[in-house]
């Protein structure tokens, strides 16, 4: 398997549409997303997984935000082609899908971006008293699974600290989680932001995009996305409360109504089938 031909799984026919995962997790994440489809037809979604995670093996070479934007590039000029797609991206896949939307111009319908990566480290702006907090608790559950190895990161990603919440971590997070390549992981932690903003390198796209943050997101907060909306004459913006930095699972029916909405804006050959490839 070289750099480009990432493995991948895909859903339904017609206008290509890549969702993609974020940092150290898999395509799983994503999966609740798939009702917003329902009554959609002509969406064929294709949900990769990065190199280093789920299924795809590391890159053959160093690990960066650029290289891994790369591969993904590359990845979709083989499985799209020259075909009109949209993109949506979660977190660190917010990143890349801001790449893909800079990279293919017109190309690109438009984009969904999920609590993207915007700055990070010290640079984040973690703004107010809301960012990081428990939006609900069970403290029985928590004493219950004191032990458990993945509490850390449950706390760590999701902001209901509940029964449910729980049972989504574990179906939607923790496969992805334990699937990763360490190593891959490590450099990429060192090197985790392209070496510039993509939207600054052409012109503002005029496709329809969504941008989704969370109140309690704890990793990538909310203020610093906003700025995305002087690139983007025609983004939607919305901040959750009551999330954190898995809105598409914790919220999912009403992430699924946003996102259901966006795809509802964006213009596509709904009769034509792609040609796989």
């Amino acid at each position: 398997m070289n750099d480009t031909a990432l493995w991948h799984t895909e859903h339904g026919d017609g206008t290509p549409i890549v969702l993609i995962h974020g940092y150290t997790i898999d395509h799983r994440l994503l999966l609740p997303l798939e009702p917003a489809f329902t009554g959609r037809p002509g969406w064929r979604r294709l949900y990769p997984d990065l190199p280093g995670h789920g299924n795809s093996p590391r890159l053959s070479g160093p690990t960066s935000a650029a290289t891994m934007t790369e591969a993904v590039v590359d990845w979709i000029r083989t499985t799209v082609g020259d075909q009109p797609f949209a993109v949506l991206g979660q977190s660190f896949g917010g990143q890349i899908a801001r790449a893909v939307t800079a990279r293919f111009g017109e190309q690109v319908l438009g984009s969904a971006l999920l609590v993207p990566v915007v700055r990070w480290g010290a640079a984040r702006t973690l703004p107010d008293s809301t960012v990081g907090t428990v939006a609900e608790r069970d403290d029985a559950l928590l004493d219950r699974l004191a032990h458990e190895e993945d509490l850390g990161l449950f706390r760590n990603v999701m902001a209901r600290h509940t029964e449910e919440s729980w049972a989504l971590f574990q179906e939607h997070i923790v496969p992805g989680w334990r699937a990763h390549d360490r190593t891959a992981a490590a450099e990429l932690d060192k090197d985790f932001l392209l070496p510039h903003w993509p939207e600054h390198l052409g012109a503002p796209h005029q496709g329809r995009h969504l941008l989704l943050t969370a109140r309690q997101d704890a990793l990538v907060g909310w203020h610093d996305q906003l700025a995305l909306l002087d690139h983007y004459p025609r983004m939607t913006a919305v901040v959750l409360d009551g999330a954190g930095h898995n809105p598409q699972v914790e919220c999912a029916p009403t992430v699924r109504g946003l996102i259901g909405d966006w795809l509802d804006t964006l213009e596509h050959p709904r009769a034509v089938t792609a040609t796989r490839g």
